[in-house]
């Protein structure tokens, strides 16, 4: 059991730095604004992960909000974007 969650943290560590990188050096704002909502869904993975392998829900509350944040976020960019051209 601890390898498989080793194995999770690595793969979600190595997407966050990925998606990081793509915030610090992203073409265009949407590129930007892309990456962040990958980094809230690798963050709402991460608690999801936790959840499963300890056995509790006690950061379902967290998981959900992180989930409403990214979608809002990434649907108002959008709108703003398409709006401006």
């Amino acid at each position: 059991m601890s390898v498989i969650l080793g194995i999770v943290a690595v793969i979600l560590g190595i997407s966050a730095l990925f998606a990081i990188y793509r915030v610090a050096r992203g073409p265009s704002i949407l590129d930007r604004v892309l990456a962040v909502d990958v980094l809230l869904a690798i963050v709402g993975g991460a608690l999801a992960a936790d959840m499963v392998f300890n056995g509790h829900t006690n950061s379902l509350v967290i998981l959900v909000a992180t989930s409403v944040v990214g979608f809002i976020a990434s649907v108002t960019v959008a709108r703003f974007v398409t709006d401006k051209k």
